[in-house]
């Protein structure tokens, strides 16, 4: 009986040193991957540090067309020119942008939130506004899941970031964001461009 045990402990402990090498493989494997850039395809915004690699890597080899598409969007050489509206990048709803002007909003005025259905990717076309960003499992929520919206708000700890023309931002289910925050005491108008992508 107690050879059995041991064996038992020993074949499920190399099934969990199996697992947490291929689990570390590939997250090896994806932070290599968005390292290297070649999914870029010569952006010159860059990639916030923000990003979450491992969920980026996932979804954009779950559909490379439908993130081509999306960053070839944010690419555009007349982005800056487009006027403010919605904008189809596909025939159905897998992926829309949305081009908004505001101004940025003191800190006490805004929300964390999230979505589900939907990815945002976040860019700052002109201006400057500060974004928060924490994990939706360390967050306090504050208004339930709305699917005909997409939303849940929270109340959460988060890390503040300046958004600005030279940086995007990919914010995952996973991600609680807190967008359209005054970065100073004197908010100038922001030109934004929020990608929605869905998740698959």
């Amino acid at each position: 009986m107690k050879a059995r045990f041991l064996l038992f402990l020993i074949f499920s402990g190399i099934i969990c040193l199996a697992a947490f090498q291929a689990h570390s493989q590939s997250q090896a494997t994806a932070r290599h991957w968005f390292a290297e850039g070649s999914w870029r395809s010569n952006l010159h915004i860059k990639p916030s540090s923000t990003i979450d690699v491992i969920a980026f890597y996932q979804q954009y080899h779950r559909n490379p067309a439908l993130w081509s598409k999306v960053l070839a969007f944010l690419n555009r050489p007349d982005l800056q020119t487009l006027d403010t509206g919605t904008y189809h990048l596909t025939e159905g709803d897998s992926a829309y942008a949305v081009i908004s002007t505001y101004i940025p909003k003191p800190m006490d005025q805004t929300r964390f939130e999230s979505h589900r259905k939907y990815i945002d990717v976040q860019y700052v076309m002109q201006g400057k506004e500060k974004i928060g960003i924490a994990d939706v499992t360390k967050a306090k929520i504050t208004e339930p899941y709305r699917a005909d919206k997409d939303v849940a708000h929270y109340e959460a700890m988060g890390t503040y970031v300046t958004a600005t023309p030279d940086v995007f931002f990919i914010f995952f289910p996973t991600n609680a964001h807190r967008p359209g925050i005054a970065a100073d005491d004197h908010p100038q108008p922001v030109k934004k461009l929020v990608i929605k992508v869905r998740v698959l």
